[in-house]
């Protein structure tokens, strides 16, 4: 068995660096809050929704490369730890464990425990059923991000759609 595909308990497992790397890598880094996609809450620095003492990012904001990284792994490190707890019982590989914390920093905790989120699959032990979930995960302000518009992407959120089909990929890569 390869190593990305041996699960071991998510008690055990934390963010990997190349987790943290790629969630950062993923995120358009700014110094000022901006508004990411139509109907979305302001963020700043590396997509960060929260300051680091829990205060919401508004629009004016601002912050460095090195307090960005901060308050991202400040926001990880509380979003894993409801991550951790609402998968009790659960074994993940440390990719899928990484592709999954990467959701749930763009998506939040609180939809990670809602029905249809790639977490119900899991409880059940369908690993690829929650792969594919992850696709049903393409909205932004209730539009569907992966709308074509006369045959090519559309420019208020595609950007949410392909890294939803990059966690599909990286998810099935590791069945």
């Amino acid at each position: 068995m390869q190593a990305n595909r041996v699960r071991i308990a998510v008690a055990s497992l934390a963010l990997s660096a190349a987790g943290f790397i790629a969630i950062v890598g993923s995120e358009s880094y700014t110094s000022t809050a901006v508004v990411p996609t139509k109907g979305d809450r302001p963020t700043v620095g590396f997509g960060s929704t929260f300051h680091e003492n829990g205060a919401p990012v508004k629009l004016g904001d601002t912050t460095t490369p090195v307090r960005a990284l901060v308050k991202a792994q400040a926001h990880i490190g509380k979003e894993e730890a409801v991550f951790r707890a609402s998968l009790d019982g659960v074994s993940l590989s440390q990719a899928e464990y990484d592709t999954y914390m990467d959701w749930v920093y763009q998506y939040g905790s609180g939809n990670w425990i809602k029905p249809l989120s790639p977490r119900t699959w899991l409880l059940k032990g369908d690993y690829a059923g929650a792969c594919e979930a992850l696709l049903n995960w393409r909205y932004a302000a209730g539009y569907d991000c992966s709308t074509m518009v006369n045959g090519q992407p559309n420019k208020r959120c595609y950007g949410v759609w392909t890294r939803q089909l990059e966690r599909y990929t990286k998810c099935m890569a590791a069945q």
